[in-house]
């Protein structure tokens, strides 16, 4: 097995014995390790590899800037400055495979910027004293950002954080050995979905794209998924994006916790990148299951997907909304963009004759749709469901004729 390179991050001054406990696991089990000091006011008991000094010339300070600012949550996004682009650099230099951040509130609040300054694919792992805390907002969270609590470990070693440590040395060890990492040579193609009890169509799609030469990534469209998904977009790393399932948009916009962010449906668009969407189960909006149902929903119908997730069915004029904020979003797009409008449902429960079926509501979607869209997006209306073949067959037509078009690059 060949040797791989983690690159241990943290605050060397308080937390010398921890990190130095992590690389020494990492070393026994074969690998590499390179450190960064992300201190301020003191040093560690032997020098790293890359020194607080560095970390903070990287973002143009110093670390007595750092000192001088006189407080410590401006120290820390100095160094959480540096430490991102110097990570980001070091990376982009081979000098590691993967890499582990080790810290308390200040830790992770600097770790947090540095996993968002790594690519998709890269192992990045954060061992806090907070993870899964609800201190940690979701937008903060990098694509396949991983987490391990540090368990009994404010302050020195002991037998409980050393099982943590280890566990965590040992993850992003092995993680960087068996990561196989995106092919960047094969066109992607992005596409947005639920399960498909609500949406189906990337049953047939898939496949037909597969055939066509591309790869295709689902991503599920509830809040995290969405997040991976404008991410990925915004680094231009989709030919084209089936973006079909937006519901993350009505979430946002009717308050849910259950959010990909203000700027889904944007960063396709704004890469130019060809976007083909469609507004599908965005009569729901998803809030947390095992919570009571906010007073602004009483009255609305409701349904229990599971525990952990309940979706609300919007009235006529928050539909209106959703559909206003379609419009507002998509019109930022610079790349062709065609929105798919099927004349029958977006979704499998409201399909006719199934429980949360409301003709009216979809009539009064499409009407504002039909008052608001931006003129630099193609509507298409389509006699049949979201989940029929029609639907299907209309998105691959557009895609081809996109790619004879030299529209999506091969």
């Amino acid at each position: 097995m060949s040797d791989k390179t983690i690159l241990v991050i943290g605050t060397y001054d308080t937390k010398d014995d921890e990190l130095t406990y992590m690389s020494d696991v990492i070393r026994q089990q074969g690998g590499k390790v390179v450190t960064m000091d992300v201190s301020v006011l003191g040093d560690p008991s032997k020098p790293t590899d890359y020194s607080k000094h560095e970390v903070a010339e990287e973002c143009g300070s110093t670390i007595r800037a750092a000192i001088d600012a006189g407080d410590e949550n401006h120290a820390m996004q100095i160094m959480a400055k540096g430490a991102a682009l110097l990570t980001a650099r070091l990376y982009s230099e081979s000098v590691f495979d993967g890499m582990v951040v080790l810290g308390g509130t200040m830790g992770t609040d600097l770790a947090l910027d540095v996993c968002a300054a790594l690519p998709l694919g890269v192992p990045k792992y954060i061992v806090s004293t907070v993870s899964f805390s609800p201190l940690i907002p979701a937008e903060r969270l990098a694509a396949d950002t991983q987490m391990i609590l540090w368990a009994g470990g404010l302050y020195g070693l002991n037998s409980v954080c050393k099982a943590s440590l280890s566990q965590a040395a040992g993850a992003v060890l092995g993680a960087a050995r068996a990561v196989q990492v995106p092919d960047r040579d094969k066109p992607l193609i992005g596409m947005t979905s639920l399960g498909k009890t609500a949406l189906r169509y990337m049953v047939s799609l898939k496949p037909a794209l597969e055939e066509r030469g591309f790869e295709v990534a689902v991503f599920h469209a509830t809040g995290m998924g969405g997040r991976a998904f404008e991410s990925l977009a915004a680094q231009g790393a989709f030919a084209c994006v089936f973006d079909f399932c937006t519901q993350e948009l009505g979430n946002h916009i009717h308050g849910s916790n259950i959010s990909a962010g203000a700027d889904r449906l944007t960063n396709a668009g704004k890469a130019g990148i060809p976007q083909l969407v469609a507004p599908g189960c965005y009569d729901l909006v998803d809030i947390v299951g095992w919570k009571e149902i906010p007073e602004k929903w009483s009255g609305h119908l409701s349904h229990a997907h599971n525990r952990l997730l309940t979706s609300v069915v919007l009235n006529n004029d928050e539909r209106r909304q959703v559909a206003r904020a379609h419009a507002a979003q998509l019109a930022q797009a610079t790349g062709p963009t065609a929105l798919l409008l099927p004349q029958h449902g977006l979704g499998e429960w409201d399909r006719e004759g199934a429980d949360l079926h409301d003709s009216a509501g979809l009539n009064a979607f499409y009407d504002e749709m039909q008052t608001v869209c931006p003129d630099n997006v193609e509507q298409v209306r389509i006699d049949g469901h979201i989940n029929d073949p029609v639907f299907a067959e209309t998105a691959l037509d557009i895609f081809d004729r996109w790619c004879a078009e030299g529209i999506v690059k091969r």
